[in-house]
Parts: C-alpha cells; structure tokens; sequence
C-alpha cells in the first residue's frame, strides 16, 4: 500500500482483526454484485469505499424515477442511464481508486460462468429466483463463496453460502428450484427505503469478512429481519444431502 492509501484505510488498518493484511486481501479482491438495485447499491458503495480492488457492477435496467426512493447509487439526474454506469459513476465518486467494471446486462449462461470464475466473491443483489438459482449453480460449479439478500415490504433476510467449504449448504438447499414459492416483486408489494440499505450493507460487512478471513459469517445460518418491529431472527441451515445441485461437489 502506498502512503495515500495507508491513510485512507488506516480505520480498517487499526483494526487487529484486519491489519494491514486484511486490507491488502480487500485492495487486491475482484467481487461480482449482481444487481445494481436497492441492495446492490449499498453493498457496492460499502465495497468500493472499504478498498475493494475491482467491482463488477452488473445489471441490464435503466435508472427509473421509482427507484430513486431507495436505490442510493442513482440521482434524479441518473433518469434513463444505465443503472451500472449511473452506479460506476457514483462509485468512483467515492473512492477515485477503486476499478469499476460495469456490465450492463442480465448475466446467464457462459458469461454468468465467466464472471463468477473470475471473481473471488460473488454478492446476489438480484430480485427474482430465476436469477438466484443461476447465480447459485455457478457459485457451486466454481466454489466460489455467495452472499445473498433479500428485501421486500419490511422484510429482509440474507445469508452466507461458503461453497469453498464441502459442508456448507447451497441456496438451492434452502429454496429448491421448482418449489412452489410465491415471487412478490417491490414494484407491485413495495419496499420500506432503509430496509434494503440495512440487508444490502449486511451483505457488503459479510463480503468483507469472508475477504479478510476474519470473524464468523453466516454460512450455514439465515438471518431474518421484521422491519417493522426492528427484530433479528437468525435461523440454521443444513446441507441438503440429495440436493440437485450441490450434492455432487467434490468433498
């Protein structure tokens, strides 16, 4: 690290649990956020300021009026742009340093599987199951670790899949594909602002942590929050031995 950057991270640095070797494992980190949304606005913002070396902001939408109510990467004057450029925008704003890499479309396929090989850490900011089911195959397929969240009305919940680890479960454990699950979309069930802000900067301190090696994440836990009553429930999860898709990993 340099003088600049000893400075503009030396928080981080007085921390024994981080030190200077932790924050040199964050400065030399590539994460994938998939979703530039009102999860993925917070988690990137926390990410990019905390001294990520590379961020790679997917998403294919446009920055929308209705989004402005929560999603605090974007202004008035975003209306209409690319949400990843509106986002690398802001992102760079906070931290000059930091290397934005947007991407400005849906991930599926062999480029989902490009991105998540790449990275060290994937963070599903996303809004439907079909997507958390992609993101959650190739996470399996490469081992990465996956941090996922979820925000809707005043309900929120978040979770740890270290898939480096032959015990952890995969998110297709806890919802199997094809189970009959009712999807609510905010755009038509709404979304209490601040709500996505308290999961989305979650999901960046859990990133961070698994990026630093330090604490204990939420592998193998689910962490819910009722909004409106302010209340953390933390729920335990197992692996699902005859799950479709992370049973077959190699141990």
């Amino acid at each position: 690290m340099n003088d600049d950057q000893l400075l503009r991270y030396s928080r981080h640095i007085l921390l024994p649990e981080i030190g200077v070797e932790g924050q040199e494992a964050i400065l030399a980190s590539r994460v994938l956020v998939i979703g530039a949304g009102g999860l993925g606005s917070p988690a990137a913002m926390y990410l990019a300021a905390a001294g990520v070396g590379t961020v790679v902001l997917c998403d294919g939408d446009t920055v929308d009026l209705t989004n402005l109510q929560r999603q605090i990467l974007h202004s008035a004057e975003g209306v209409g742009r690319l949400k990843v450029e509106s986002g690398r925008d802001t992102l760079l704003r906070l931290n000059p340093q930091a290397r934005i890499e947007p991407l400005a479309m849906r991930l599926d396929g062999a480029a989902l599987d490009e991105q998540v090989a790449g990275a060290d850490l994937v963070l599903d900011c996303s809004d439907n199951f079909a997507t958390r089911h992609a993101i959650n195959r190739a996470c399996v397929r490469f081992r990465k670790p996956l941090v996922s969240g979820a925000a809707i009305r005043f309900d929120g919940q978040v979770s740890v899949f270290d898939l480096r680890r032959s015990d952890s479960p995969c998110y297709h454990c806890l919802f199997p594909e094809g189970q009959e699950v009712d999807e609510v979309r905010c755009a038509v069930m709404g979304v209490f602002a601040p709500l996505t802000g308290i999961i989305g900067a979650t999901q960046a301190a859990e990133a961070l942590k698994l990026l630093i090696g330090c604490g204990t994440s939420l592998d193998g836990r689910l962490l819910l929050l009722d909004g409106l009553a302010m209340e953390w429930r933390s729920v335990l999860l197992g692996r699902d031995p005859a799950c479709e898709v992370c049973a077959g990993r190699d141990d």
